[in-house]
């Protein structure tokens, strides 16, 4: 049997001192003031305990990643009736491309991708102002990592809002073509905000476990979702999750997992674990190079990966 506190320091002492250790993104200045020297790790079992390693309780921007939680909560609002203005499919392009919504009349791909997130943004937003639709997804994210502490960064917010002008672009050609329902503005101040989630891989690993239990908080606990909705999202994670690089992360990994360009990584092992990486540097694809050198190395030690027998 796998010991997987020790797998856990081991992966992090490991991934202290490796030299590649990718570029941290500089679109969004707080970012790129962000030490890469930086990784941190937490592993939620199924019964409930924590194991983490190295910068695991320093909060960092969870960027894409809030993306599983304001889909959950879109779902939860209108349910398989969301699949009608978003795709579930990969996309082949990049996180923030503009390309296929021409050609596909303004639809997204996936949730996943910036539009699409912008799509669920704006479902989230409907029936409220812009502050109380991110309160509203604060606390469900606090919610599930039994947490009060996490909070939105506002720096982040701002400077999102500055420098965003691909995603403005994104909401008002989407709002041309009808897939926008507010004043495009409203609906960014939502993904900006939600985007400058600030949680540590403690936090993101404990905010996962639903996507772990089949939808449930924890055993026995109250239901999230139900249980054929948290395989759909894992599902989804699994083949949009990494934007363009989803495809070898599934091959590498095996896990369903979604990525941030913070550095963030949340993977799920369902019925196993719950899991959080953080490294603020990236890869080519804009995905954390030493968050998933590490969930390449646990899953491959554990055994973890959903085509396993």
């Amino acid at each position: 049997m796998t010991d997987i506190a020790r797998l856990v320091r081991d992966i992090a002492d490991a991934m202290a001192v490796a030299p590649e250790r990718g570029e941290v993104a500089t679109y969004i200045p707080p970012l790129a003031k962000v030490d890469p020297g930086r990784f941190g790790i937490c592993v939620v079992l199924a019964d409930g305990t924590a194991h983490a390693a190295g910068d695991a309780d320093e909060p960092f921007s969870i960027q894409s990643v809030s993306k599983v939680f304001a889909l959950t909560q879109a779902l939860g609002k209108i349910g398989d009736t969301l699949w009608r203005r978003v795709g579930r499919e990969p996309s082949g392009t990049a996180f923030n491309s503009i390309v296929q919504l021409e050609r596909e009349q303004g639809i997204p791909r996936n949730p996943f991708i910036n539009a699409g997130a912008l799509v669920v943004a704006d479902v989230n937003l409907a029936g409220h102002e812009p502050r109380v639709a991110i309160g509203e997804l604060l606390r469900f994210v606090r919610y599930l990592a039994d947490d009060d502490a996490i909070t939105i960064d506002e720096h982040v917010a701002r400077a999102e809002q500055q420098t965003g002008f691909r995603n403005v672009a994104l909401a008002n050609y989407m709002k041309a073509f009808g897939n926008i329902h507010h004043a495009p503005e409203l609906t960014l101040g939502v993904y900006f905000h939600q985007c400058a989630i600030a949680m540590s891989c403690r936090q993101l690993a404990m905010a996962g476990r639903y996507l772990m239990h089949g939808g449930l908080l924890e055993p026995g606990g109250p239901r999230v979702v139900s249980g054929q909705r948290a395989r759909r999202i894992n599902a989804l994670m699994l083949t949009c999750g990494h934007y363009d690089a989803s495809g070898d992360f599934a091959f590498r990994v095996g896990l369903p997992g979604k990525s941030g360009v913070g550095g963030g990584i949340l993977a799920i092992a369902p019925g196993k674990a719950s899991i959080a990486v953080w490294s603020p540097g990236l890869n080519a694809n804009g995905n954390s190079m030493l968050g998933t050198q590490a969930l390449e190395r646990l899953a491959e030690a554990t055994g973890w990966s959903v085509f396993s027998a």
